[in-house]
């Protein structure tokens, strides 16, 4: 069994640190706990392992996040993966910061990468995971919001929150979708 894990992201150090990021983080804890390097592949940065007898790719495109549907196409079908073992880890602004809610559809709610995955696909469904960052901006300051770096109490906070994302990516491998969904989200 394969699985693909896609973690969302801008490539560039100017993006690192921001909310828009945190898929690419969550991709690079979850990297770490099964011991696979992330090398340069097509589209993006690869790390291939293996937990629990199955085999996982972890990809952070580097397509900037309106393009990430073509990056997940491509993965998903070179390896032949099947759609319900794919998983999107993404920022949610419609969430209270931290706060874990997987899926296994829905709509792209505005967000590019999604609505880039949505185009490619050609469905709704697809498991995702949100990384809710909450709202905490002013009118007509959505961008810098999203782009902007997370304030201090959040970064206070996200060691432990990615570390919750990566097991519950991990148990979307193991466990399935519905499992997981009962014991993580909300969490």
């Amino acid at each position: 069994m394969k699985y693909l894990i896609v973690g969302l992201g801008n490539k560039g150090e100017e993006y690192a640190e921001t909310r828009h990021n945190i898929g690419f983080k969550i991709a690079e804890k979850i990297a770490t706990e099964i011991d696979a390097p992330f090398k340069s592949a097509n589209f993006g940065l690869m790390a291939e392992g293996k937990y629990k007898g199955r085999k996982v790719f972890i990809l952070k495109p580097d397509t900037y996040m309106n393009l990430s549907g073509n990056a997940v196409l491509f993965w998903l079908q070179k390896e032949n993966i099947p759609l319900e073992n794919l998983m999107i880890v993404t920022d949610d602004l419609a969430l209270p910061f931290g706060t874990l809610r997987m899926k296994m559809k829905g709509s792209d709610a505005g967000h590019n990468g999604l609505k880039s995955i949505q185009e490619q696909l050609k469905t709704q469904n697809y498991p995702r995971l949100r990384f809710g960052i909450s709202a905490e901006f002013k009118e007509g300051q959505q961008v810098d919001y999203v782009l902007g770096k997370w304030n201090e109490e959040e970064r206070e906070k996200l060691p432990e929150r990615i570390e919750k994302f990566s097991k519950a990516c991990l148990s979307f491998v193991f466990s399935g979708i519905q499992n997981t969904m009962t014991a993580f989200n909300g969490k």
